[in-house]
């Protein structure tokens, strides 16, 4: 059982010390209790034994690596705003301290939970033969030779790279990095009785588990071959108690408005992030009280929450034993496809496009579409000029090599690279060295906004003539993301796209404000906007007697004022289905407020990550006359307000049908991995019925309508129906 102990003393009585008036009347969900209820939902898969049993250890591994994230940048804002005393409420109402005593409260829960099903897991994975073994259990798990085996792993490979520290006047409490684990031991020296206090950091670079040879799997973790072989790392002393502890700094980086030099500056700041303020220190439960107090005083301070997490410490790690080679523990390897529509065209992206616009729909066809589509223009003669946006492109990036090449080739190249996309601020720099290297020129956007945009685009010399060829994306250029979230790629020739990609860029790169924009939309300078128009066309519908719909795709759903139109939109009488994967901080289902909105969430196999919006435009939906976008842009004052994101209309009337009657229509009806939001703020899991439908499975199955070609225009895909048409 975990006992949270939080210095700052964030209790009930810092919320009855700051009384508030409910200003927002309860319209609004707290944003950071929403995502530590997303967060439950992904540790709720790991329960799901409709998942493989690695699989389900992935999902716990994935709910302890976004809580620490959490931590690390939610948190941390929280905290820096109560240590200065900056008491902004949150739409909601709750000042900085009161949301911290609710974070904490919940926060707790999850990691309690996740310890239980840790333990669940862990019997189960026993079962199946892979075990994971505490020091406890090393000296009769094992047989002598393995023993054997991993003492001499201790001796060889961790012992020369360990540094023993004393704790006393002498020797200062050593720095330990974000995210670092250490363990601590008391110990009594033989010859003299005389107490003392020993930390060990488990070297960074280490794995954090060792696998023993011998038939069956068995992983050792690094803390645990510490503990057992602690009589050979302190020869002459007793070993009275040790335990871990493991630490989160603020990672989050503030961009100052006097830095001249963003490289310059964001290099530095990623060495400062290693030293950031403590935000969580995680103790091992059952900690002596001796050793706890010792951690609290050097490390916590009064700012740090301090909580007792349980028997294993950094549940993400424990991704690396997902990795262990069981097919039959995962889930059924799965091959995405190649859209045929190119391969009509002998492979050529460019001839295929410029017949009529396509959409890929990732993972279920593959992201090397995207890659064929760069370098095939990096080699093609004909292209003069490529412009890219990147904000995450992963460490082995075919994106990166493609551009690289087209500009040692001689072609005009322009990549746009977000140094401000969190976490990746480090590679970042290292890909726009790279790229500056190769000749690429290299433009790092707005100081203050962040260009979130997925969008390239190509100039090709044809018959005397420039084309422009553009791909726009609900994703991340990332190749490994790719295979596992579910976004869109869609790929044009439209001339007017194409104008608008180079205003596009141009705002970007030289601040030249874009004159009228013939299709694209932009934040921040009117993405919103156009939202709520589009809304309010269906609310000016439904007041005449008109169907009225609104259906969306999204992460995230944050920002007030669109909230508020839906809520106006709901109150006309317009039919609101809302799919949500992550936060949203709209009340569906109130009555005189919200009750024609209904908000889902789709948690499996594949993340779900496109952005959509579809308005019915005097029809129910789906109809071939609505309003269909695709875009970059979750609905948060961020997105719509400090980054530079894209809305695109879909004309295309193939491509109008896969995302509105295939991708809308899928997400809505799945009942093997939804989730429905209640008035409440609780989430209740959709119950299958006699009618079990899988979205992710469905798109496994059969192919898109945009690439599955002519040769397969005869083959029967199965049609989703949700409301009849209108």
């Amino acid at each position: 059982m975990t006992r949270p102990t939080t210095i700052a003393r964030i209790d009930a009585e810092d919320v009855l010390d700051d009384p508030f008036v409910d200003r927002d009347g309860g319209r609004y969900f707290n944003r950071e209790l929403s995502w530590l209820s997303f967060n439950r939902r992904v540790l709720d898969e790991a329960c799901n034994r409709a998942h493989p049993l690695l699989e389900r250890l992935r999902f716990l591994a994935i709910s302890g690596a976004n809580l620490d994230e959490f931590f690390m940048v939610r948190v941390a804002g929280l905290k820096g705003q109560q240590l200065q005393d900056v008491e902004a409420r949150s739409a909601d109402g709750l000042t900085p301290g009161q949301q911290l005593a609710a974070i904490v409260e919940e926060a707790d829960s999850l990691m309690a939970s996740q310890q239980a099903v840790w333990s669940d897991i862990r019997a189960e994975l026993a079962e199946a033969g892979i075990s994971v073994l505490g020091s406890h259990a090393l000296a009769t798990a094992l047989d002598a030779e393995q023993h054997a085996w991993l003492q001499t792993h201790f001796h060889e490979q961790l012992f020369p790279v360990i540094t023993p520290q004393a704790l006393d006047p002498a020797h200062p409490f050593p720095f330990l990095p974000n995210r670092g684990m250490a363990v601590m031991f008391d110990l009594v020296r033989r010859s003299d009785q005389e107490p003392i206090r020993e930390l060990v950091m488990l070297p960074p670079g280490m794995p954090r588990f060792v696998r023993v040879p011998g038939e069956g799997a068995r992983y050792v973790a690094t803390e645990s071959i510490l503990k057992r072989f602690a009589p050979a790392l302190f020869p002459g002393y007793d070993v009275l108690g040790a335990a871990e502890f493991r630490l989160l700094r603020d990672s989050d980086i503030e961009i100052e408005e006097e830095a001249e030099d963003l490289v310059r500056y964001f290099a530095n700041a990623i060495k400062r992030r290693r030293r950031g303020r403590v935000i969580r220190l995680e103790l091992e439960t059952g900690m002596p009280d001796t050793l706890a107090a010792v951690l609290r005083d050097e490390l916590g301070g009064a700012d740090a929450i301090v909580t007792e997490t349980g028997s294993f410490l950094g549940i993400g790690d424990l991704s690396l034993l997902a990795d262990e080679d069981r097919p039959d523990l995962k889930f059924v390897p799965f091959a995405p496809r190649f859209p045929e529509r190119i391969r009509e065209f002998g492979g050529d992206c460019f001839a295929a496009i410029r017949s009529k616009d396509i959409v890929v729909h990732h993972p279920y066809e593959t992201f090397d579409v995207v890659l064929a589509f760069l370098k095939q223009a990096a080699n093609d003669p004909d292209v003069v000029a490529i412009k890219q946006t990147l904000y995450r492109a992963g460490k082995q990036s075919a994106v990166i090599s493609a551009l690289i090449a087209a500009a040692e080739a001689g072609k005009s190249v322009t990549a746009v690279v977000e140094l401000k996309a969190r976490f990746d601020e480090e590679q970042n720099l290292q890909w726009a060295s790279a790229l500056e290297r190769a000749g690429v020129q290299v433009v790092y956007g707005f100081i203050d906004w962040k260009t979130h945009a997925k969008v390239a685009m190509v100039v090709r010399r044809e018959n005397g003539k420039f084309r422009t060829y553009c791909h726009f994306g609900t994703g991340n250029y990332h190749p490994v993301t790719a295979r596992i979230y579910t976004d869109l790629s869609f790929f044009t020739a439209d001339p007017r796209v194409g104008r608008d990609a180079a205003r596009l860029f141009n705002y970007i790169t030289g601040y030249v404000e874009p004159g009228d924009m013939e299709k694209v939309v932009l934040s921040p300078r009117s993405l919103r906007e156009r939202l709520m128009q589009d809304i309010d066309r269906e609310i000016a519908h439904a007041r005449a007697g008109r169907p009225a719909a609104v259906w969306a795709k999204m992460n995230s759903l944050v920002d007030p004022t669109i909230i508020e139109k839906l809520y106006e939109a709901s109150n006309a009488g317009v039919e609101i289905d809302l799919i949500v994967r992550g936060i949203c901080c709209l009340k569906p289902r109130v009555p005189g407020m919200s009750e024609n909105i209904r908000v889902k969430s789709v948690v499996g196999r594949f993340l779900e990550h496109s952005r959509i919006a579809a308005f019915g435009n005097g029809a129910a939906l789906p109809n071939d006359d609505a309003l269909v976008y695709i875009s970059s842009a979750d609905w948060m004052p961020r997105n719509f307000d400090r980054r530079v994101e894209y809305l695109l209309p879909i004309d295309n009337e193939t491509v109008h049908d896969q995302v509105l009657d295939q991708v809308m229509v899928a997400n809505l009806i799945d009942n093997e991995q939804s989730w429905e939001l209640q008035s409440d703020g609780s989430y209740v899991r959709v119950e299958p019925g006699d009618k079990p439908f899988n979205l992710h499975r469905y798109f496994m199955v059969n192919p898109s309508l945009s690439g599955r070609g002519a040769a397969l225009d005869g083959d029967e895909v199965p049609v989703l129906s949700l409301r009849r048409r209108r």
